[in-house]
């Protein structure tokens, strides 16, 4: 019997300097916050799951994925751990109006990137995905890292 991890995907989100974020409105880490995404679906693609999650999480509609990095997790629901690998994603989205806290968010939250405190973000590897984007150079006003999502389609 293999133990293999199961696949989650996560938005990033960046928008005149601030980056979106959700607070979780269920456990585990409940009221910390944390960027939208969620478990992948059976059949569905990576960037069909981000894309879903980023939709029922917040209303947006994202207008290009694109791959940033991986961190492998264990995430602890239920009393078990599961170990997932958690796919990390730079997402456009073109229309914000329609930004509102559903599903398993109970609020979303635009950070300017100056403000972020990735401690405040409760589960560990969104916490390092978070410390690991805002590190990376080419990411550090945002401006370039919107930029660098023009013509990167879903």
């Amino acid at each position: 019997m293999f133990m293999n991890p199961s696949s989650a995907c996560v938005a990033v989100i960046v928008k005149d300097g601030a980056l979106l974020a959700v607070r979780r409105k269920y456990p585990p880490a409940e009221g910390t916050l944390d960027l939208p995404g969620g478990f992948a679906d059976i059949g569905e693609t990576a960037e069909e799951s981000v894309s879903r999650e980023l939709q029922e999480e917040t209303g947006l509609k994202a207008e290009s994925v694109s791959y940033l990095f991986s961190l492998p997790n264990l995430y602890h629901y239920s009393g078990i751990d599961i170990p997932t690998q958690d796919l990390f994603f730079a997402c456009k989205v073109a229309d914000t109006t329609a930004l509102s806290a559903h599903d398993d968010a109970s609020e979303c939250l635009w950070i300017p990137l100056d403000q972020v405190r990735p401690l405040d973000f409760g589960l560990q590897s969104v916490r390092l995905g978070v410390e690991r984007f805002l590190s990376e150079t080419h990411f550090a006003d945002g401006q370039q890292f919107c930029n660098s999502q023009e013509g990167q389609k879903t």
